[in-house]
């Protein structure tokens, strides 16, 4: 099969390159995305390798770049991203993209600080200016004639022996410390001064009414302006030891009135001067960094390039003389000849004239599972993936889920108005991928979202078709080709009566519909619900049937591409005559009675007649006659049915202890036999036994050589095998009756909306009656997009997934590989930095 179905074809090759063209070489290959290299030094610590002092050159470079990106988003600067990716500069460029980012980066530094220190002075020029505002308001109240307070003040503050001095001394001088402090600081600030000075000091404060720019951090800051009067340079002492705790700023206030108007004017004019240079200097600083901006993604690019270029590069080994590089790498094996052109280009582009050499090695190895996918394919491979990825060369099970998984979600899901809704959704991010794609964010569920928009859109049209199917749309019916029914009731009790049942017998004309369910049944509230359980719950059981045995088809191809004759014929076989023989003879039971019994036949194939499935099904496993039928009625749906049903038994349960004890037997035959036929020679082996255990075979230059597996292993493994599957056979058909449960509780909470919301809405007349319609009609889309389309969505997704991990790929799909890990800048690129540590 084509590398659609399976894993691409890996060989395994040694890559011998000159040291001149070796970072040109690998350069090619970054860009062309299909070489996985293997480490030749896992034992070499990373500080010990040839690379190490560029990849930590290139290490400082991110750093000054991702320095200059901080910068440019604190100022709200817009980046320049074309979209196109440069290609990796060469070794001799990194020096000068070095001094680029070196003068950048300083140049930056130095504005900053800069800037830094011309805020701060402006900050104390500012506070400056607030203190001699405010304390000169002080000063004028004492000026004013507010003697009093001020004697009072005064009193206050000497003690009686002070007092007793100045009564002969003359008038006292008080001392005064004025500054700014933080406002949420200033109570604590003002109990601490009381007590430390017990009382002995007096403040005024007064807020400043306009915040403060912090010049470390740039945030907005509340300070209040206060002015503390003390007596004796011991209190000024401890006045100055409090401020400082408190992280307070003092500043100088003279006394005379005329020198803080002298001061005030020298303020004003300073700050003045250090706005304009503040605009320059920002004007400067903007400048650069609009210049940076237009060239930083490129930047990360080139950077991000050469760093993985040299790492890649300290993967390899050098050789004896010092001038080859040697490499291991995983290639996929129809894009050898595409390796070598660009292998090619790289040389030509370093200019050396020894051509790289490219040599496919034997291993026994199993290679990386490759693959490969579109836009279209990649979020169904995603989903395989994320239950195991696929062994090397098995079956993969992805274009078959393309199609399978959208259907079984909408047999959950199927609804005309609700799988429209969705894949108008996936549509457009269809339409719109380009630009969605350019606006990368992180937001991990828009991101689920439109990697699945694929998926999205053909869940919601395969849940249109369904909903034909169902003629379902928000819990109604179309009416497109009438009604096959007549109904002899009045238009009274088929509007009103709950009970209303349609009966075949008198109202069916006997031919049927065209297409889907006929619409009559809305009008059917008493057997409605009896017969889409019927009908659902037995497709239910027969799309999951047809499913599996199509899973079981699956392995047959895996044994055959394996030449893995023992598997295939004492487990594939028996698995399937298995499932056929009492799975699928119950489906073609149900058909069986579809098509020979119905309401309007006469006895013995009149609905009366009609034996139950489950019971048939549940009679023959365990051997029981039925219960004797009604009069005139048969006891078996078709001759012989009783003698075949006990030889499909016999022989499905006879397929047990084959799956069971076979391929065992025949393991420990043949190794017995090949050790009587080599005993002279050691170490031989048996093809027999190789071409009964292996699982790889020498596909791609990688097999599945592993230890001799023992032989109570291979018993326990077997048993747990055959078991998993005669007991999953029945726990799985039960599975998939979610089918049937999913969709009839979509169903049912629809047509709860529209009778318990909507209908609501709808009987309301007059004006108000449009007002009471719109707001229903908006409360009714937002439950139904809420409730009925995004979690129910997610519901009948993730039981679909079930349906397809456990029911389905169980059957054939081991998932034991590992993922091939190509070496690809736009991998690298997309996930940043990350990616290359890895």
């Amino acid at each position: 099969m084509g590398s659609l179905f399976r894993s691409e074809e890996m060989a395994l090759c040694q890559l011998f390159l000159q040291s001149e063209a070796a970072y040109a070489c690998v350069s090619e290959l970054g860009e062309l995305g299909l070489v996985q290299f293997r480490d030749l030094n896992p034992d070499v610590n990373a500080f010990q390798r040839k690379f190490v002092n560029e990849v930590r050159r290139c290490d400082e470079m991110e750093r000054k770049l991702r320095y200059l990106e901080k910068e440019i988003k604190k100022d709200g600067i817009p980046m320049l991203d074309t979209g196109e990716s440069p290609e990796a500069p060469q070794p001799r460029e990194m020096i000068d993209l070095e001094a680029t980012f070196e003068k950048l980066e300083n140049e930056l530094r130095e504005v900053n600080q800069n800037a830094e220190a011309l805020k701060r002075n402006f900050l104390e020029l500012t506070e400056l200016k607030h203190i001699l505002r405010k304390t000169q308001v002080f000063f004028d109240e004492q000026e004013g004639g507010v003697n009093q307070t001020t004697e009072s003040m005064t009193r206050a503050l000497i003690t009686d022996e002070a007092r007793t001095a100045g009564a002969s001394m003359g008038p006292v001088q008080l001392g005064f410390v004025a500054g700014v402090i933080l406002r949420e600081r200033l109570p604590a600030f003002e109990r601490m001064l009381w007590r430390a000075c017990r009382g002995n000091v007096f403040l005024r404060q007064a807020m400043i009414e306009t915040p403060l720019e912090d010049p470390t951090n740039g945030d907005q800051v509340h300070k209040s302006v206060f002015i503390i009067f003390f007596q004796g340079d011991q209190l000024k002492t401890r006045v100055k030891k409090i401020c400082e705790g408190f992280r307070a700023t003092l500043y100088p206030c003279p006394e005379a009135p005329a020198d803080r108007r002298e001061m005030a004017m020298g303020v004003m004019t300073r700050i003045e001067d250090l706005n304009t240079v503040l605009g320059q200097t920002q004007d400067h600083r903007h400048r650069v960094l609009v210049a940076a901006a237009k060239n930083l993604k490129n930047w990360f690019v080139k950077v991000r390039k050469i760093k993985a270029i040299y790492h890649t590069l300290n993967l390899f080994n050098l050789d004896v003389t010092q001038k080859c590089l040697i490499a291991e790498c995983w290639v996929p094996l129809l894009d050898i000849e595409t390796i070598q052109l660009a292998l090619r280009r790289g040389t030509e582009r370093s200019g050396s004239s020894v051509p790289p050499i490219l040599n496919r090695m034997q291993t026994f190895e199993n290679p990386p599972t490759y693959n490969r996918t579109n836009k279209f394919t990649k979020a169904f491979q995603a989903l395989i993936d994320a239950y195991g990825v696929a062994s090397y060369r098995e079956m993969n099970p992805a274009p078959y889920t393309i199609i399978t998984f959208p259907f079984l979600f909408a047999v959950m899901f199927g609804d005309l108005g609700h799988g429209a809704i969705m894949a108008l959704f996936g549509l457009w991010m269809i339409r719109k991928e380009k630009g969605l794609a350019a606006q990368k964010t992180d937001n991990e569920i828009w991101n689920i979202f439109f990697g699945g928009r694929y998926i999205i859109f053909l869940m919601g049209v395969f849940s249109m078709y369904t909903g034909l199917i169902y003629n379902d749309i928000f819990s109604k019916s179309l009416n497109i080709f009438g009604s096959h029914w007549h109904l002899s009731y009045n238009k009274s009790t088929v509007m009103d009566n709950k009970f209303l049942q349609l009966s075949p017998k008198g109202d069916y004309e006997g031919a049927p519909y065209p297409f889907g369910m006929d619409p009559i049944w809305q009008v059917a509230g008493a057997n409605k619900i009896i017969f889409h359980n019927a009908y659902k719950m037995k497709i239910s059981i027969i799309f999951g049937v047809v499913h599996m045995i199509f899973g079981v088809v699956m392995s047959w191809h895996n044994h055959t591409y394996f030449r893995n004759r023992i598997s295939l014929m004492y487990e594939f076989i028996p698995q399937l005559i298995f499932l056929l023989l009492l799975f699928f003879y119950m489906v073609l039971l149900m058909f069986i009675k579809w098509i020979k019994f119905a309401a309007t036949n006469d006895k013995p194939y009149s609905e009366a007649c009609a034996p139950s499935i489950l019971i048939t099904f549940i009679d023959m496993v365990l051997f029981n006659t039925p219960k004797p039928p009604p009069e005139k009625c048969e006891t078996y749906m078709f001759f012989g049915q009783h003698f075949i049903q006990v030889l499909f038994v016999l022989v499905a349960v006879g397929c047990i202890p084959v799956m069971l004890l076979a391929k065992p037997l025949l393991i420990m035959q043949a190794r017995k036999q090949a050790n009587e036929e080599v005993q002279p020679i050691a170490g031989a082996t048996s093809d027999a036994e190789t071409g009964g255990v292996s699982n790889g075979g020498s596909h791609g230059g990688g097999g599945g050589h592993e230890e001799e597996e023992e032989l109570s292993e291979i018993f326990i493994h077997q048993s747990i095998h055959t078991i998993e599957y005669v007991l999953g056979s029945v726990s799985h058909t039960a599975s998939y009756l979610r089918l049937w449960a999913l969709s009839l509780a979509h169903a049912q909470l629809a047509e709860v909306l529209w009778t318990m919301v909507l209908s609501i809405g709808l009987k309301q007349e007059g004006p108000v009656g449009g007002i009471v319609l719109t707001c229903v009609f908006a409360f009714w889309a937002i439950l139904t997009v809420g409730i009925l389309v995004l979690m129910e969505g997610l519901s009948a997704f993730l039981h679909t997934l079930r349906l397809h991990w456990v029911e389905f790929q169980s059957k054939f799909y081991k998932g034991q590989g590992y993922a091939f890990q190509p070496f690809s800048f736009d991998a690298i690129i997309e996930n940043g930095s990350a990616a290359v540590e890895e």
